[in-house]
C-alpha cells in the first residue's frame, strides 16, 4: 500500500470515473487502473463497483476512502513540518473567495502578498459559501475568504475584519433627509437584494428580521451586483445596502446617497477559512498577517454589531 495509490482512489471516489480521475492525477488510465487494482488485490476487497456507470464505491470502499482521506493528509503535513522548520513560506495554494469580497478585497492586498512572499504560487478561485466548504473538506482548496461565523465542524474561522453595512439611499425615497440609519428604519420591501445564493443578502434579510421588518411578500427584484443594485435604485426602485469597501469606490455623487448606521452598526465578520487539520498553517498565517494589517488601515468602525449570513 502507498500513499499514491491511496491518492488514485481518493480521485477515482470524487469523479466516478478512471479516465477523468487519471486526467486529474496526470497519469494514464492504465496505469492509474493498475495501481487501484493492486491495492484491492492487497487488501483482498473491492473498493469500486466498476459493473455501474458511473462508478459507484462499495460499503467497504466508502471506510477505506475515509481512511485514505486521513492518510494522505497526514503524509502531506510532514513537509509542512519541515517546511515550518525550514522558515519555508512557498508553495502552491489555492484560496477561494466569495464573490461580494473578492472584487473588493483582492485588489487590496494580492500586490502586497506576491511581493513580500515571492515563493508562494497563489492560484485564486471565486466561488460561493456552499462551494467553499464543499472544496476544503475535499481538500481541492487550501483556505477561503467568506462571511463567518458559519459554525462547520471541520472548518477553523479566524476573523480577518468587521465591515459594517452602508446604506445607499435615492433623492426619492423615504429615508433620504435621515442623518443616520438604524435597523428599525428598514423596510424588506423597497431593499434591492442581491440574487439568492449570496450571503449578504442573507446578511441584510436577518438584520431585517432581526429589527421586525421582514416580511415573506418582496424578492420580486434581485441582482448579482452591488453596481447593478446601485444603478436601479438610482432610477428610483428602491434603497440598497452595500458593504463598507464597495463605497470606497464610488464616484462623489454617488456618494453623496451613502447614510451610516447609528452605532452599534451592523456589519459582516470577514474571516480566513480553513480545515481544522491546518496544512499548510504558515502560507495561512501570512495571508493573516498581511490582510489584516492592510485593511485595518481601511475600516476604521470600531462599534459593530455582526450579523450572521447563515438564515435561521
Amino acid at each position: 500500500m502507498t500513499i499514491t495509490q491511496l491518492q488514485y482512489v481518493l480521485a477515482v471516489a470524487e469523479y466516478q470515473n478512471f479516465t477523468l480521475a487519471a486526467q486529474k492525477s496526470f497519469v494514464t488510465q492504465p496505469t492509474l487502473s493498475m495501481q487501484v487494482q493492486k491495492l484491492e488485490d492487497e487488501l483482498d476487497v473491492l473498493i469500486f463497483d466498476r459493473s455501474k456507470k458511473p462508478i459507484t464505491i462499495t460499503e467497504v470502499g466508502k471506510k477505506i476512502v475515509e481512511q485514505a482521506k486521513n492518510i494522505v493528509n497526514e503524509a502531506e503535513r510532514i513537509k509542512d513540518i519541515v517546511d515550518q522548520e525550514k522558515g519555508f513560506i512557498g508553495g502552491d495554494f489555492t484560496l477561494g473567495i466569495i464573490p461580494t469580497i473578492m472584487p473588493t478585497l483582492l485588489p487590496m492586498f494580492l500586490k502586497a502578498f506576491i511581493s513580500k512572499y515571492p515563493k508562494v504560487n497563489l492560484i485564486i478561485k471565486e466561488q460561493s459559501t456552499e462551494s467553499l466548504i464543499r472544496n476544503i473538506q475535499d481538500g481541492h482548496i487550501d483556505a477561503a475568504i467568506a462571511a463567518t461565523p458559519l459554525e462547520v465542524e471541520f472548518i477553523k474561522e479566524r476573523p480577518l475584519y468587521y465591515e459594517p453595512f452602508v446604506g445607499y439611499v435615492p433623492t426619492n425615497h423615504r429615508l433620504k433627509d435621515f442623518e443616520v440609519l438604524k435597523a428599525e428604519d428598514l423596510n424588506i420591501s423597497d431593499i434591492l437584494l442581491l440574487q439568492d445564493g449570496h450571503c449578504f443578502r442573507d446578511g441584510v434579510i436577518n438584520l431585517c428580521k432581526a429589527s421586525k421588518s421582514y416580511t415573506e411578500e418582496h424578492f420580486q427584484l434581485q441582482s448579482g451586483s452591488f453596481e447593478t443594485l446601485v444603478n436601479l435604485a438610482n432610477e428610483g426602485l428602491g434603497m440598497t445596502l452595500l458593504p463598507y469597501l464597495n463605497t470606497l469606490e464610488l464616484d462623489e455623487r454617488k456618494k453623496a446617497h451613502l447614510k451610516y448606521f447609528s452605532n452599534p452598526s451592523p456589519a459582516r465578520e470577514v474571516s480566513l477559512i480553513y480545515h481544522k487539520s491546518e496544512l499548510k498553517i504558515q502560507i495561512t498565517e501570512a495571508l493573516i498577517d498581511v490582510i489584516s494589517g492592510i485593511v485595518r488601515g481601511a475600516i476604521a468602525f470600531q462599534d459593530v454589531k455582526i450579523i450572521s449570513p447563515i438564515t435561521k
